[in-house]
């Protein structure tokens, strides 16, 4: 299939309309989820990066603009880049209020359009999950050349090393079990990490690691691109003091895998729908819940009409 020769051509075909684009994105089905699961994201990259009005900040991987809709109002300039012009195409309509944001379409792993050292902040979330691992690095290394020395970096990927990642790991390795193993597999599958090889790109991309957390099915890494006159010690200290708010917390990691046991047919939805029922419980309910009802609805033939 064409969508399958290269990430262009792959990302371009899953958002070949703005509905199918949220979808691949994380899974939402609609706004209102883009936007809880946005803004879910938004604290953790807002706390990473320590934000500042003045900062020029650039997300790899925008997708439909979810994050950025939360980070662009709090920062000087927000530089949202994909590889996918659709994607760019509903980012733009969904941040077409904000007069300090700018796009950038890539045509590889390179961010070979953006010069040397013009921003302060990076980030990327959910994306480093669907590349080779050449193109992973490729990427963070040419995220150290357009910062700043001194400038932070914040990332996650896939963790392998979590029991719940490895779970859903595990449904990557039963799929390819009954392929087609004359084919090449899907050039944007899921792929997956663990902390330690993180830890040695990081490096060999040229940053200095301030902050790594494992206990969720991610690992989350802040860095610090060297060269510049940041008192590393200090900024490790000061990083690690917003873990917390960086991390995904056990309640994320206990209705993720929730909703593992329903994918994997170990519970029935309608067991999964009762416990998303109590908004008591912290944020990440109403937002599971929304992603919940729309991964129902996919499946409705199987598990019968999907909650109102």
């Amino acid at each position: 299939m064409e969508s399958q020769k290269n990430y262009k051509s792959f990302w371009n075909d899953k958002a070949s309309t703005p509905a199918s684009a949220f979808v691949a994105v994380d899974g939402s089905t609609n706004e209102e989820t883009a936007r809880l699961t946005g803004t879910y994201s938004g604290h953790q990259v807002s706390a990473a990066l320590d934000l500042k009005p003045t900062d020029r900040v650039l997300e790899l991987g925008c997708g439909v603009g979810r994050i950025g809709r939360e980070i662009a109002p709090r920062v000087a300039h927000w530089e949202g880049t994909d590889i996918s012009s659709n994607m760019i195409e509903v980012a733009r309509e969904r941040l077409k209020d904000h007069a300090n944001v700018g796009f950038t379409e890539l045509n590889r792993s390179s961010l070979q359009p953006l010069p040397d050292a013009s921003f302060d902040k990076a980030y990327c979330v959910a994306v480093f999950i669907h590349m080779d691992k050449e193109d992973f690095f490729l990427y963070l290394e040419d995220m150290a050349r357009v910062l700043k020395p001194g400038g932070l970096v914040y990332f996650d990927t896939w963790n392998m090393a979590s029991p719940v990642g490895w779970r859903r790991y595990a449904l990557e390795i039963d799929q390819h079990r009954h392929a087609d193993h004359s084919k090449r597999k899907d050039v944007a599958r899921n792929q997956f990490s663990s902390p330690e090889e993180v830890r040695v790109f990081l490096d060999r991309a040229g940053f200095d690691l301030l902050l790594m957390l494992s206990d969720s099915p991610w690992v989350q890494a802040v860095g610090v691109r060297r060269g510049g006159d940041a008192d590393v010690a200090a900024l490790r200290a000061s990083t690690q003091s917003k873990a917390a708010r960086i991390a995904y917390s056990p309640l994320w990691t206990e209705m993720f895998d929730g909703l593992l046991d329903v994918a994997t047919g170990k519970v029935a939805p309608e067991v999964m729908w009762k416990v998303l029922a109590d908004d008591a419980r912290g944020e990440e309910i109403p937002m599971f819940r929304e992603w919940f009802r729309g991964m129902w609805k996919g499946n409705e033939a199987n598990w019968g009409p999907a909650p109102r």
